[in-house]
């Protein structure tokens, strides 16, 4: 009989505590939107990621490519159709 004196007013601390817990984060917003951060990333813009002009390489890249013995044009990848 002595427990009941303890627990119950134990557990009515916990019950207030979380019912207070509960208010707050209901007014603070907590629970406004659920589902919107879990879609918002499939609806994300892009467009400043994609570069919306060529990318020229500097000139000593396009020189060192020549003096290798490669093409003039040459992008620096091997073609694996030419021997």
């Amino acid at each position: 009989m002595d427990t009941i004196y303890l627990l119950l007013p134990l557990a009515l601390l916990l019950g207030i505590g979380a019912l207070g817990l509960l208010i707050w984060s209901v007014r603070h917003g907590q629970f406004d939107d659920m589902e919107g951060p879990a879609h918002r990333i499939l609806f994300e813009d892009d467009q400043e990621l994609i570069p919306t002009r060529p990318v020229h390489l500097p000139a000593s890249v396009c020189r060192s490519d020549q003096q290798e013995g490669g093409q003039s044009g040459n992008t620096g990848h091997a073609d694996p159709l030419q021997g």
